[in-house]
């Protein structure tokens, strides 16, 4: 039986997965602020965020409908989003 994700794993998953895609240097993703704004204070513009959101897709087994991208500003939203849209474990 699988464990059920927790909001903190999903967090440290999805900031791997962003400082993976995006070459991020300096920061883990234990150190990788969950609230920081990803697009005005790290600069993810809309190419990269559609890259990770790809990646995102692959990884959680999830849909990431193109019209939510302005809502994933920030990795607690990312994992709330992956959270609420991943497949239900039996």
């Amino acid at each position: 039986m699988q464990q059920e994700l927790t909001l903190q794993d999903t967090i440290e998953g999805v900031a791997r997965i962003i400082i993976d895609e995006l070459k991020l240097e300096d920061v883990t993703p234990q150190t990788f602020d969950p609230d920081l704004d990803l697009i005005d204070e790290v600069g993810v513009d809309s190419m990269d965020l559609a890259t990770v959101a790809l990646v995102l897709q692959d990884e959680y087994g999830i849909s990431i409908d193109e019209d939510d991208y302005p809502k994933l500003k920030s990795l607690r939203l990312i994992a709330e989003y992956v959270l609420a849209h991943a497949p239900v474990k039996s």
